[in-house]
């Protein structure tokens, strides 16, 4: 007895052995300050931004996209499935406890067992059954699915302002349909009365007949941008109502384009801040730091593996005296596995998860990147589109 809980304790004692990196956010550079100048201004970082814009109508469709988006509906299913997953991997880490009742009924060949007839053969019994985690397997690897956990929340919290960001975006696109094709019936009934006029004048002998072609095919260009601009309404009208995990049909309106209030200018921030802010980088951030613990996993499988097992319970060839004293049964054991030669495999494993790790440390530098250049295009956008603007007018 003695032996046994010295075999164990001294398995409990090497189950603190963790292999493995552990995961430290890497050095990234990042630039003292946006290349365009913004504004000092209060901070609205933490604002919803859309409601900047004063639109009832806007705010009323982004929230039933946020109820209805079946993007975003995806997006939630994935994280709780990730959510399970933890709960899932995690139970390696704990003790397995099984029962089993069975009941049989036979006869055995007399040739084996002489003077057997039929018997019966009745078991209940528990199974305990825990695989130590000598060197961190399970804890890396529920580490691991942790951090895919916080990269699934960033996901899905991607898809929530992307969808906020689509739904806004497509409004205002249908805005400006709105009010484009409200120009162009003016432009067609001016065309149309333009081309009445020459058509009058043509009759009376007083333009020639090139002036009644070069009207007609005006008005006939007019028509045609008329209904351009009308099936560009419909189908982003369409596009919206996926957007609001609905069928497509009409959509209601809120203010006019040239009535929209426009948001304050971008508030003063540091470029170091978007490490925190953005949920795409900390998605990055979390897959890598999930990648860098499989590391482990894979390193704890070139090591040693110790299995631990009990059972106890009752059998017996009488049901009425199953559960006798001198039915009970019951072992215990331990099992001790070491890989001694597979030809480098599981070293190579090693490799495949650095070499993914690698992978995954240049995509999250990749993904800061691609936030600077998007943040730096959009304030550039911000600069120039009023002087377009202004010239267009």
């Amino acid at each position: 007895m003695k032996a046994r809980l010295a075999v164990i304790s001294t398995a409990m004692l090497l189950a603190g052995c963790l292999l493995g990196p552990d995961y430290e956010r890497p050095e990234i550079e990042t630039p003292d300050e946006f290349r365009e100048r913004i504004s000092t201004g209060a901070a609205i970082s933490n604002t919803p931004w859309w409601e900047l814009f004063e639109d009832p109508e806007l705010e009323r469709l982004i929230y039933i996209a946020l109820e209805e988006s079946k993007d975003l509906a995806i997006a939630t299913a994935r994280l709780e499935e990730t959510r399970a997953r933890l709960g899932f991997v995690r139970a390696d880490q704990f003790p397995r406890l099984d029962a089993a009742v069975g009941a049989t009924r036979g006869n055995l060949i007399e040739q084996i067992v002489p003077g057997a007839g039929i018997q019966d053969n009745f078991v209940l019994k528990a199974e305990l059954s825990f695989q130590v985690d000598l060197f961190g397997q399970y804890r890396r690897s529920t580490e691991a699915a942790r951090a895919e956990l916080f990269a699934s929340e960033e996901a899905r919290y991607t898809v929530l302002i992307s969808l906020i960001a689509d739904v806004a975006s497509t409004y205002f696109l249908m805005r400006d349909l709105d009010q484009r094709y409200e120009i162009a019936k003016r432009t067609l009934k001016t065309r149309r009365d333009s081309t009445d006029l020459v058509l009058a004048r043509f009759k009376k002998g007083t333009v020639p007949r090139l002036d009644v072609n070069q009207a007609q095919i005006q008005e006939a260009q007019a028509a045609i941008e008329l209904a351009a601009f009308e099936r560009q309404v419909i189908q982003t009208e369409n596009l919206l109502n996926v957007l609001l995990g609905r069928n497509p049909g009409p959509i209601s309106r809120g203010q006019p384009l040239d009535d929209q209030y426009l948001p304050p200018e971008v508030p003063s921030g540091l470029p170091s801040e978007l490490l925190e802010r953005r949920p795409d980088i900390r998605a990055a951030e979390q897959l890598l730091a999930a990648q860098t613990a499989r590391i482990g996993v894979a390193e704890a499988l070139r090591y040693p593996s110790l299995s631990l097992t009990a059972s106890g319970g009752y059998a017996s060839t009488q049901l009425s005296s199953l559960t006798d004293g001198s039915a009970a049964i019951w072992n215990i054991g331990a099992n001790f596995f070491a890989p001694l030669f597979n030809a480098g495999q599981n070293k190579q494993r090693v490799e495949i998860e650095i070499a993914r790790t690698e992978q995954l440390l240049q995509q999250y530098e990749l993904t800061i990147l691609q936030a600077f250049r998007e943040v730096e295009d959009a304030l550039v956008a911000q600069r120039f589109f009023p002087r377009r603007a202004t010239f267009a007018a």
